[in-house]
């Protein structure tokens, strides 16, 4: 590998190291390979990073995993931080197995989740370390002591979230950004690696909270307010932007002299809606599960006023100009932490064994809300959820199975809340949820369908590297536009959908919003134009 791209690691990796090639998980079928177009999509999750391949056959789409690895954060002295070295090389591993095929990949494109950034020196080279979001605080604090919050909300759009990119950098070293030439969201930063260009997709420019929504631009009044460099932040670029070649040294050593990079949604979440299969016209929501949640509609444009700000609701730029508005809500966080407490004791409960034991609990017997702030903190789980129970005067939940049927039952209905307030904000009734994420679990899918009274589709796992291929096949032209991308989605996937049944779930969700300490949504008058 050339000399120069070693810089990028500083001599604390090297770079050139190699290891086996990887077999494709799933090979294509012989017949595909003739007269395809291939792309590769490099997600990058919160916990682990795989590399997919895609295959476009006449009007049919195929994607393979070809590669999978773990994104574990790395303590560093002053916080959690990126493993960028490691997920290099396994990028690099994934893209010469798709080489090892000898056919020519068409398009290669990262995708990941946005806040987190990169550095760069002129010369290319990473400036370590690069921080994980949530390991970093004072940021904001820093930040709202020179503009106020509503500016910033007014500005951008953007929900009060601490681990964005505008709070972050209130915890940035000044010598660290003195000695940058470029900040490059994640996703982009490994574009950059892969090809040279530095350029930041719109997709992720959104989140950062440094970006105008509606003057499509980087937020000249907040840099200047709060004197941040504007030469640390590349061009913004559409979805779907050809960045140009693999490093001449990638190519060779990868064997993909032919695929062009492409910035196609460089956000994982605006990659996993562009290829969602909506009926034009369809008046839906998304749900993204995970230890934190995200529920949200796609909007045509931002929804920008005093009660979106105080319910905590951001505008995200999507593909091709759309506005992904949602929140951030509660998720499989509280589980999480009871099951750590039970593999503490030695009472070991897989998912499915928790599942069975939950659905024979008696439904509705106890209820939390979610954003008490006793369950910010893991420790003494299950104790919290007793004690919030007792003072509230309901059955205490004792068994594992009543406590994780009390936590689903109590997240369905939160989202019920979170929907409603989707519908008031947007003057949409909503008739479908699509369900992002690794499925999360049966069970909870069917009380989230039950708790909403809408059908609820199950969207594939691989919903951001499918929609990241099919923004990559529109920009090379091999698509002619998103609704045939998204009808071929459609055949390949075959999504589930779950029907709603009618159950007890209204008299249990007067019960939820009496123990919720929020405020009432709005008053009539306060109603958006």
């Amino acid at each position: 590998m050339a000399r120069g791209f070693r810089r990028v690691f500083a001599r604390k990796i090297d770079v050139t190291k190699r290891v086996p090639s990887v077999v494709w998980a799933r090979d294509l079928h012989p017949e595909y390979w003739f007269m395809s177009r291939f792309y590769v999509a490099c997600d990058l999750g919160q916990e682990q990073g795989r590399v997919m391949m895609g295959a476009l056959h006449r009007d049919q789409l195929i994607i393979s995993e070809g590669h999978c690895f773990p994104n574990r954060a790395v303590q560093g002295k002053d916080g959690l931080q990126w493993d960028v070295p490691h997920l290099y090389q396994q990028l690099l591993e994934g893209l010469r197995g798709a080489g090892a095929y000898d056919e020519p990949v068409d398009g290669v494109s990262c995708s990941s989740w946005a806040g987190d950034y990169l550095l760069f020196d002129k010369n290319g080279a990473l400036l370590p370390p690069a921080f994980r979001g949530d390991a970093r605080t004072g940021g904001m604090e820093k930040m709202l002591a020179d503009v106020s919050w509503e500016e910033v909300y007014e500005e951008t759009g953007i929900a009060k979230i601490p681990d964005t990119t505008l709070f972050q950098l209130g915890a940035e070293h000044p010598r660290r950004l003195k000695k940058a030439t470029y900040l490059l969201p994640v996703a982009d930063g490994f574009n950059y690696l892969l090809t040279g260009v530095p350029r930041v997709e719109v997709t992720s420019a959104s989140p950062t909270q440094l970006f105008d929504p509606e003057g499509n631009a980087w937020s000249g009044y907040l840099m200047k307010k709060l004197k941040i460099r504007s030469d640390l932040f590349p061009s913004i670029v559409p979805s779907g932007t050809l960045l140009g070649p693999l490093r001449e040294e990638i190519a060779k050593d990868t064997r993909l002299a032919e695929a062009k990079v492409v910035a196609s949604c460089s956000h994982s979440l605006a990659a996993a809606l562009a290829g969602l299969t909506a009926a034009e016209g369809e008046r839906s929501a998304y749900l993204r599960q995970g230890t934190f949640a995200i529920m949200g509609a796609q909007l045509e444009a931002p929804l920008v006023n005093d009660l979106s700000r105080d319910l905590d609701f951001t505008n995200e730029l999507g593909y091709m100009g759309s506005v992904c508005f949602h929140k951030r809500l509660p998720g499989l966080w509280v589980y999480e932490a009871c099951q750590r407490i039970w593999e503490k004791e030695n009472r070991q409960f897989d998912l499915d064994l928790l599942t069975h034991i939950a659905s024979a609990a008696t439904p509705f017997e106890s209820l939390i809300n979610l954003t008490d702030p006793r369950f910010e903190q893991p420790e003494d789980m299950p104790l919290k959820i007793q004690a919030f129970c007792k003072e509230t005067n309901q059955e205490v939940p004792r068994k594992p199975g009543q406590i994780f049927r009390c936590i689903l039952e109590s997240m369905a209905l939160f989202y019920r809340k979170t929907l409603q307030q989707i519908e008031y904000l947007t003057g949409s009734h909503i008739e479908r949820l699509y369900l992002l994420g690794d499925g999360a679990n049966d069970l909870l899918n069917h009380f989230i369908a039950n708790a909403l009274q809408v059908p609820v589709v199950i969207v594939s796992p691989n919903a951001a590297a499918v929609g990241n291929i099919v923004v990559q096949a529109l920009a090379l032209g091999h698509l002619q536009s998103i609704e045939q991308g998204r009808e071929m989605v459609r055949k390949a996937l075959n999504a589930q959908t779950i029907t709603p049944h009618p159950a007890a779930w209204g008299d249990a969700y007067d019960r939820f919003e009496a123990l919720t300490a929020e405020p009432p949504a709005a008053s009539a008058a306060e109603a958006p134009a």
